[in-house]
């Protein structure tokens, strides 16, 4: 028969000694993030939000918040302009990657690489490379930019018509695009001579 392990308690072990114990063996890792670095990870484009969520759930059932500490989704707020409307959307900056603020360590990346719809760590070779700190501020500010970018669903040379105006029903070509204050030059026919006008995109629309 096969002895179980003794359950027995020390005798020389104190009360105090075994609550010192238990008190250690109940207490969470120490979290510091200062140890950590800025990776790169690679994931399937479109896929970056749930990437995220689902790492984070991981993160959690195998109590890695001691060596993962943040994950980002670069993105930035921009108005789109389609179909005669403005909608604020977030962008993307860098479609199919993530950062992660984390301790580089066997559990930490086997956490990290085998989340459903990642595909690589970014690095030389097969080992990961961090970026800077002052990367990752840039790419912060890049967020939270305050002006929202306008995103045209237009591009130079296009024929539009005018929908809105003194040159309502006038049919055109774009000059130019300027996606930062949501503006358009076109070229009208005007007394058989090609004139640019400036329009905001909610006065074209595609023929």
């Amino acid at each position: 028969m096969t002895d179980k392990p003794s359950t027995a308690v020390n005798p020389t072990t104190s009360a105090a000694d075994l609550t010192a114990s238990m008190a250690e063996a109940m207490t969470p890792p120490v979290i510091d993030s200062s140890a950590g670095r800025w990776y790169v990870v690679h994931t399937y484009s479109g896929h970056e939000n749930k990437v995220a969520a689902n790492l984070k759930q991981r993160i959690e059932t195998q109590k890695l918040t001691h060596k993962i500490f943040d994950i980002v989704v670069p993105t930035r707020n921009i108005v789109k302009v389609s179909h005669g409307k403005k909608e604020e959307i977030k962008e993307k900056i860098f479609p199919g990657y993530i950062l992660v603020k984390m301790i580089l360590a066997d559990d930490s990346w086997l956490a990290v690489r085998t989340t459903q719809g990642v595909t690589a760590f970014v690095g030389a070779g097969n080992k990961p490379t961090p970026i800077s700190e002052k990367e990752v501020d840039a790419i912060r500010k890049f967020m939270e930019m305050e002006a929202p970018r306008y995103k045209a669903a237009f591009v130079v040379s296009e024929a539009v018509k005018i929908v809105d105006g003194p040159f309502a029903d006038f049919l055109g070509s774009i000059e130019s695009i300027d996606e930062e204050k949501g503006k358009v030059k076109v070229l009208v026919s005007i007394f058989g001579r090609e004139t640019p006008v400036e329009l905001d995109f909610l006065q074209i629309a595609k023929l």
